[in-house]
């Protein structure tokens, strides 16, 4: 049971077992406030809110040590991510601190800080959500009784590089300044939209030429000069059909470069492609041979799938289920200013049905409603 006891030295010690029956004691120089304590934390283990203080003493890196450890369910290139926000900007603000002692005023002053350095925002967003991550669950684990991460406003988030979107001319000149071992994966990217990771991981055994489909299921990445085969970036699986012409482009591909390890698409030297070595030898040095845009990306090609369908009247729904995007907002803030203006059509569609209702709004003569009234009137 809990108590409050005077000691020798005339303070006031008050005695509590915490819900899981650990013996606590904390002192006071005056009773009120013993008095107040024991009746907070009585209230917050009737509530269901009780928060050991000795569990906020715990320094935030030894926590994070931790928490690291638990991320099991991520990928490779996430966890290296992670690490990374963590040893760079995270542990030099918070590391030797109590965890229980960071404050929301602590969280605002260093995430301005983040900004005042001349970090782009989505980083200063992706270290931000890394610390809140962290916080929120030392507040599920009974570490701290609330986040700090509490009516913070992120800065806006703007992409400072340029998206090119080619045209399907474009990417034809594009596939042909490239040897002919890469011509089909580029070609496979600009018209299916895939991830450069999910591309270079498509195995024979996803795809079915008869049926034009290939089953997008892994993502392969390079992590620290090796590679790593995970899932997709939003953990999901699609399948995305193929044009004829892509189909049968695939299909002479695979027999003219046929993989051990069953890989659509390999290096040029044979195994699994390395994504950075393709950039360098073989994307960067055809770009301005085909007279594209400096600073074209790989990615600009999945860039340039969306135009192209939204060009053929494909909906966003549509789209969003063959890039695989985790939901529609994705695709509509990304891609919403290629969508041509349906105003004009949508009113004159209005129009057309009224006036196929044949609703009449005519006004009726004087004329004709004055023997109406003086019918009435006898």
């Amino acid at each position: 049971m809990a108590s409050i006891h005077k000691q020798p030295n005339g303070r006031w010690k008050v005695r509590y077992r915490t819900p899981n029956g650990k013996d606590r004691a904390q002192r006071f120089d005056r009773k009120a406030d013993a008095e107040r304590f024991l009746h907070s934390i009585e209230a917050d283990k009737a509530r269901g809110r009780f928060v050991d203080p000795r569990a906020g003493r715990m320094t935030f890196a030894e926590y994070a040590k931790g928490w690291a450890e638990t991320k099991a369910n991520v990928r490779e290139r996430t966890r290296v991510n992670v690490e990374g926000r963590l040893r760079n900007h995270i542990l030099p603000a918070f590391g030797a601190r109590r965890i229980g002692g960071i404050t929301p005023k602590d969280a605002r002053v260093w995430l301005a800080g983040l900004t005042a350095k001349g970090l782009a925002a989505s980083t200063v967003k992706a270290t931000y959500l890394t610390f809140g991550q962290i916080m929120r669950t030392a507040e599920i684990d009974g570490l701290i009784p609330r986040s700090p991460c509490i009516g913070i406003e992120l800065p806006p988030q703007t992409s400072s590089e340029e998206v090119h979107f080619l045209s399907p001319e474009q990417v034809a000149t594009l596939a042909d300044g490239h040897s002919h071992h890469y011509r089909a994966a580029i070609y496979m990217d600009a018209y299916t939209g895939l991830r450069a990771g999910e591309l270079w991981a498509l195995k024979l055994s996803r795809v079915n030429l008869l049926k034009r489909t290939v089953d997008v299921v892994e993502s392969l990445s390079e992590v620290r000069g090796r590679l790593a085969t995970g899932p997709t970036k939003t953990g999901a699986r699609r399948t995305v059909t193929l044009p004829a012409f892509l189909a049968e482009m695939i299909g002479e591909h695979i027999g003219c470069y046929p993989s051990s390890e069953g890989y659509v698409f390999t290096a040029a030297e044979g195994g699994p492609v390395r994504h950075h070595n393709f950039m360098v030898r073989h994307f960067y040095p055809a770009v301005p041979r085909a007279e594209l845009p400096e600073g074209l990306r790989f990615h600009d090609l999945r860039h340039s799938c969306a135009a192209i369908l939204i060009g053929q009247g494909w909906g966003a729904k549509q789209i969003q289920a063959r890039l695989g995007h985790s939901t529609i907002r994705t695709t509509l803030d990304r891609y919403g200013h290629l969508f041509p203006d349906h105003d004009a059509t949508l009113l004159d569609g209005l129009d057309a049905t009224f006036r196929e209702a044949r609703v009449s709004n005519a006004c009726p003569s004087r004329v004709q409603e004055l023997p109406k009234r003086e019918a009435g009137a006898q």
